[in-house]
């Protein structure tokens, strides 16, 4: 699948779909420059706020069965790819295993999830003390480098 907004509307309709999952709310989309390799296509990105009923564990196996799903390959690292979906935070858990890390190792590095995590969280839904922290820290970042709105067509 090449058109890149068509994937994420495609992942977002199997989110929405998911048993154990609610999607809350997604953010705004920001067009940003590749990471890694640069010699490919800009990036589309948004964050998705969902409640769920599943584990950590579960929630990255279906979003890994997500990607797959929709062509996704993983040859290069930071390459080229259909779509990438990451689980960044997982309400105040934290993890340190081979397949999953909470929250997300290089979140902090990336403006690219920053962005719109910060728009994200401009929802008063996100409330309590795990949410105002990360509002706390995103406050006094510039996250303007490289990355811009993006309005779907």
């Amino acid at each position: 699948m090449r058109d890149r907004w068509a994937a994420i509307r495609n992942a977002l309709g199997q989110l929405a779909a998911m048993p154990g999952l609610t999607v809350v709310v997604p953010s705004p989309v920001f067009e940003t420059e590749p990471v890694g390799v640069l010699e490919q296509p800009r990036f589309l990105n948004l964050v998705v706020g969902v409640e769920s009923s599943l584990t950590p564990e579960q929630l990255l196996r279906r979003l890994l069965e997500i990607e797959a799903g929709l062509g996704r390959q993983r040859t290069v690292r930071w390459g080229p790819r259909t779509l990438d979906l990451d689980l960044l935070l997982f309400e105040g858990e934290t993890r340190h295993g081979a397949e999953l890390e909470l929250p997300h190792p290089r979140m902090w590095e990336r403006a690219f999830v920053l962005a719109p995590l910060r728009e994200l969280l401009r929802d008063p839904r996100f409330a309590g003390p795990v949410w105002n922290d990360l509002r706390n820290r995103l406050a006094g970042l510039s996250l303007d480098e490289g990355v811009r709105r993006w309005s779907p067509p």
